[in-house]
């Protein structure tokens, strides 16, 4: 039996210079990272965050206090992207922006206690996102692998 008449699909062939969209990994990663963000919006909307104030949350989560420097670092934004969205964050009361008193040109980014406690309330997003894409712990490591190496690659240079 072939496989149009199981339900399964061919796989993708790519064919190097080809200008089909199926072809295209490009289209599939914007795909994905579309389908993804969607599945976050209800989920952080009970959290009150939009999925860029996610990211930050998930930083301070991990490091706190952070520079902005090392903020737009980890999460690979620019500065100018990084202040609106801790302006929009400390608006909300979930972080404090304060100068280093040894450094007045560097800022330090502070949990509050409101953003602290936010922690255990975002510890169901992971689980439930994780349920939706619904892959073995394996096609998640090598998924996450795959596009750090794209990442990679492509800021090589």
């Amino acid at each position: 039996m072939d496989k149009a008449a199981t339900g399964e699909s061919k796989p993708a062939r790519s064919k190097p210079g080809s200008l089909l969209l199926e072809d295209q990994l490009c289209f599939a990663l914007y795909a994905a990272s579309r389908a993804v963000t969607v599945r976050y919006r209800p989920l952080l909307d009970e959290l009150g965050l939009t999925y860029p104030q996610y990211l930050v949350m998930l930083a301070l989560w991990e490091k706190d206090p952070v520079s902005v420097g090392d903020l737009g670092a980890a999460l690979q934004l620019e500065s100018s992207t990084l202040s609106p969205l801790l302006k929009r964050l400390e608006a909300k009361g979930l972080v404090l922006r304060a100068r280093r008193t040894d450094d007045e040109r560097s800022v330090d980014i502070h949990l509050t206690e409101a953003g602290a406690d936010l922690r255990e309330k975002a510890r169901t997003v992971p689980l439930a996102i994780g349920d939706a894409m619904n892959l073995t712990p394996a096609e998640d490591a090598t998924a996450k692998q795959l596009l750090r190496l794209i990442t990679t690659n492509v800021t090589r240079g």
